[in-house]
């Protein structure tokens, strides 16, 4: 597998953001996102993970948010290459790609109907915190989960 730099734009890169979305509508019977959706403008760090002959398994990015601090997003992988790691892998590489641009506190935003992210984030040491940015007082956000990780400097 492989994990490259990848633009909002790139076509594999909205096919999985599409189908990201797809789901998790199915998963919260129709509803929307809650809080401000990432946009070319906004995301400064955008991740695919590949297969061997380039097929693109799942992506994440990376919104700053000011002050050191970014939010995870659009974290996806397409179900035919769940529980092979590429979470973890898009993961890493995004907090990588935090500290190499000094941000070293990443935010994001999941919900309770999507245990895998959460077991993901939790187990990669992300802890829960109150609603952040866009989310804070935004009754669409009411029944979602936030987490916080501060990244080490060497790591």
């Amino acid at each position: 597998m492989i994990i490259e730099a990848a633009a909002w734009d790139d076509p594999d890169v909205r096919r999985l953001t599409t189908d990201q979305q797809t789901e998790i509508r199915a998963r919260y019977g129709g509803k929307e996102e809650p809080g401000r959706p990432p946009s070319a403008a906004d995301v400064s760090v955008v991740l695919v993970a590949r297969d061997d002959d380039g097929t693109a398994l799942g992506c994440g990015a990376l919104r700053e948010l000011g002050d050191g601090v970014a939010e995870v997003k659009r974290m996806y992988v397409a179900p035919v290459a769940r529980g092979r790691g590429v979470s973890r892998s898009v993961l890493a590489g995004l907090e990588a790609g935090a500290r190499a641009r000094g941000w070293f506190v990443l935010r994001l935003e999941t919900g309770p109907l999507q245990p895998e992210a959460v077991g993901l984030y939790t187990g990669a040491g992300y802890r829960p915190i109150g609603a952040f940015g866009s989310y804070a007082g935004d009754p669409d956000a009411a029944g979602s989960l936030f987490f916080e990780k501060v990244l080490d400097a060497g790591c």
